[in-house]
C-alpha cells in the first residue's frame, strides 16, 4: 500500500500555505495543535452552506426541507430563542427521535453562542430528570414520547421553557414548534466564543450517573476539517502512487443518517460532513435494515455509516441482491470497532461502495482516526492513523511513553478534546492531564503511525455502539432489596458485539426470577442498558484478596456457557 506516499499528502497538506496546515495554540491553558484555516465557530460554519440554498437538505418520509427552507427556521428559532431571554451560553435541551426540528434546532442555538444539551430518547423519566438537573437549561423541545415522560415527572422541568415537536395535541404550558418557526426574522447577530460550549453530550459515568461532556465550537469544526481532511490525503496519496485521477465526490452527497443524532457519530460526523458538502441528510425514525434499503435505492444514497452491525445488516438482508444499492460510495461504520470479517465483506458485496471507519469517542468531538479504501481493505484490524491535530501516545500505567508497537493506554492530545465535564471537576481531572485525554482503550501504534485497539481499559459494555458502563447497571440492580452482590460484564454477540450480563447473589431468604429483575431495571434505566443474561448464583461471588470480585475470571466462566 501507498504509506509512505499518504505520509507525503499529510507534509502537502497541513504544512504552511495548506488547505489543512497545522499550528500550535495556546488554547484553554494548553500548547495543543490546531487548524489554521478552520471556521471559527459553528455559527460562521452554518451561515456559509446558505450558498446551497435551491439543494435539499433534510429528507424525513415524504418530508423535504431545502437549505433555504432549513436557513429561514433556524433564523426564526433562533430569534425566538433570543426574544425569550435566552443568552449566550445559556441551554437548549433537545430530547426527540431523530427529526429534522432536531437538527433546526441545533444550527439555531449554535449559531447565537446557546449550548446544545443532547438529550439521550432512550432515557427513562428518572434519567431525563437526572440530566436535566445537572445541565439546568432554559428550554426544553421534546416529542410526544418524551412529553409523556416527562408527564410522569413534571417537576423535572420547573422553569424550563418547554416546546412541543409533532404533538398530537398540544397541552397548556407548551409552545408548538409551529408557533416557535411562525415567529419569523433574520439570524441574530451574535459574536460565538471558539471555545464556548457548543454542546453537551452524555456519557455513561463509571460512578453509576452519565457524564455531560462539554464539546466547544472549536472541537466540533476541528472535526469536521478532519474529516474533510481524512478523504482529501487517502486521495492524494492514491493520486501519487498509481496515477489516477482523485476521484471526484459526489455533485451532492446523500447520507442516511442511521443512529441517533444525540451522539457525535450521528450529529459531529454524519451531520457535519454532508451539511458541509452541500448534501441531503435522510433521517431515520428508528433502524431497519430493509427500511434502509429502501431509502438507499430511492433517495441515491451516496454514502451510509453507523454502527458496523448496521452494514452488516445491510449486506445480508434478504432484499439487499434486489435493491440498487449503485449510488453507494462508502459503506461503513464507527461507535465500535469493525470486524476484520466485515471488512471484507463490504468490499466483495457492494460493488460501488468502500469500506471505511473511524475511531473516535464523545471527548474527541468524534473521530480521533480515519481509515478506508485500500488502506482499509490492507489493515481491517486497524482502526488507521490520528487525525493531523492530535498528538498521541500509548502509556503504561506509570503514564509513561511505551516503545512503538507497544501495548498501553491510548492518550490524546488536540483541539477536538473537549473542554471537560459540566459539574464534575474530579471526573475532569482524572480525564485530562494537561490537554491529554485518556481514552481508556488499550493500543499499539505501528511504524507507520497507524492505530490498533485492541482491549478496552474501562469497565464497560459496548452494545451496538452503546457505551453501557458496568457500575451503573450493578448500581440499578442494588436498588433492588433482594440483591445481595452482583457482577455485571459484557457477553460476545455476534450481532451487536457485546449484550450486557449479570451474576447476582441474593441476600438469604430472597426468591427472585429474571423477569422481575427485567421489570426492576425497565423502572430506571433505558432499555438498551437491561442486562440480557442474568446468572443467579447459588454462592458468593468470587474475589481477589483485597475483596473485590474477580470479574473477568466470572466473566470467563459464565459466558462459555453461552458460546458453548
Amino acid at each position: 500500500m501507498h504509506y509512505a506516499e499518504l505520509s507525503k499528502a499529510y507534509k502537502e497538506l497541513t504544512g504552511p500555505g495548506g488547505d489543512f496546515e497545522i499550528v500550535r495554540e495556546n488554547i484553554l491553558g494548553n500548547d495543543i495543535l490546531s487548524y489554521k484555516n478552520a471556521p471559527p465557530s459553528i455559527r460562521e460554519f452554518w451561515l456559509s452552506t446558505l450558498e446551497f440554498s435551491d439543494r435539499d437538505y433534510l429528507v424525513y418520509h415524504d418530508e423535504r426541507l431545502t437549505y433555504a427552507q432549513a436557513h429561514e427556521h433556524v433564523n426564526a428559532v433562533a430569534s425566538w430563542l433570543i426574544a425569550q431571554g435566552v443568552k449566550p451560553g445559556d441551554r437548549v435541551a433537545i430530547s426527540m427521535r431523530n427529526y429534522p426540528e432536531w437538527m433546526l434546532a441545533y444550527w439555531a442555538g449554535a449559531s447565537i453562542g446557546v449550548t446544545i444539551v443532547g438529550m439521550n430518547a432512550w432515557w427513562t423519566a428518572e434519567e431525563m430528570a437526572y440530566a436535566l438537573q445537572d445541565s439546568a437549561p432554559k428550554v426544553l423541545i421534546l416529542d410526544q414520547e418524551r412529553l409523556a415522560r416527562l408527564q410522569e415527572r413534571p417537576d423535572m422541568a420547573s422553569g424550563m421553557t418547554l416546546v412541543g415537536v409533532r404533538l398530537s395535541d398540544t397541552p397548556s404550558g407548551v409552545v408548538a414548534w409551529n408557533e416557535v418557526v411562525a415567529h419569523g426574522g433574520s439570524m441574530p447577530d451574535v459574536t460565538v466564543d471558539p471555545d464556548s460550549d457548543a454542546c453537551i453530550f452524555y456519557t455513561s459515568g463509571t460512578t453509576g450517573f452519565p457524564k455531560g461532556a462539554q464539546l466547544t465550537h472549536r472541537g466540533c469544526v476541528a472535526n469536521l476539517m478532519n474529516m474533510l481532511y481524512a478523504r482529501a490525503s487517502a486521495g492524494l496519496a492514491t493520486h501519487w502512487a498509481t496515477g489516477e485521477e482523485i476521484p471526484d465526490p459526489p455533485p451532492v452527497p446523500v447520507g442516511l443518517i442511521t443512529t441517533p443524532l444525540f451522539h457525535v457519530t450521528a450529529n459531529n460526523c454524519g451531520a457535519y460532513a454532508v451539511t458541509a458538502a452541500g448534501g441531503t441528510m435522510v433521517l431515520m425514525y428508528k433502524w431497519d435494515a430493509g427500511e434502509a434499503l429502501r431509502l438507499i435505492e430511492r433517495e441515491g444514497v451516496t454514502s451510509m455509516s453507523g454502527v458496523p452491525v448496521m452494514a452488516r445488516e445491510v449486506i445480508n438482508h434478504p432484499d439487499f441482491a434486489t435493491t440498487d444499492t449503485s449510488s453507494l460510495t462508502t459503506l461503513g461504520g464507527g461507535g465500535a470497532q469493525v470486524p476484520p470479517d466485515l471488512v471484507q465483506s463490504i468490499e466483495a458485496k457492494v460493488s460501488t461502495a468502500r469500506p471505511n471507519t473511524g475511531y473516535g469517542m464523545t471527548e474527541t468531538c468524534g473521530i480521533i482516526t480515519s481509515i478506508g479504501a485500500d488502506f482499509y481493505v490492507d489493515r481491517p484490524d486497524s482502526a488507521g492513523p490520528a487525525m493531523p491535530n492530535f498528538e498521541v501516545k500509548c502509556v503504561n500505567e506509570l503514564d509513561e511513553a511505551v516503545a512503538q508497537g507497544e501495548l498501553g493506554e491510548l492518550w490524546v492530545r488536540g483541539s477536538s478534546v473537549i473542554k471537560g465535564y459540566i459539574n464534575r471537576p474530579e471526573a475532569t481531572a482524572e480525564s485530562i492531564t494537561d490537554g491529554w485525554l485518556h481514552t481508556g482503550d488499550i493500543a499499539r501504534i505501528d511504524e507507520d503511525g497507524f492505530i490498533y485497539i485492541v482491549d478496552r481499559k474501562k469497565d464497560m459494555v459496548l452494545r451496538g455502539g452503546e457505551n453501557i458502563y458496568c457500575a451503573e447497571v450493578e448500581a440499578a440492580l442494588y436498588r433492588h432489596d433482594a440483591v445481595a452482590e452482583c457482577s455485571v460484564f459484557g457477553v460476545p454477540d455476534d450481532r451487536l458485539g457485546e449484550e450486557v450480563g449479570a451474576a447476582i447473589v441474593l441476600k438469604p431468604g430472597e426468591h427472585l426470577t429474571e423477569d422481575a429483575l427485567r421489570e426492576h431495571c425497565a423502572a430506571i434505566m433505558a432499555k438498551h442498558k437491561i442486562p440480557r443474561y442474568f446468572w443467579l448464583m447459588d454462592e458468593a461471588l468470587p474475589r481477589n484478596a483485597s475483596g473485590k470480585f474477580l470479574k473477568k475470571d466470572l466473566r470467563n466462566r459464565l459466558t462459555s456457557q453461552v458460546q458453548a
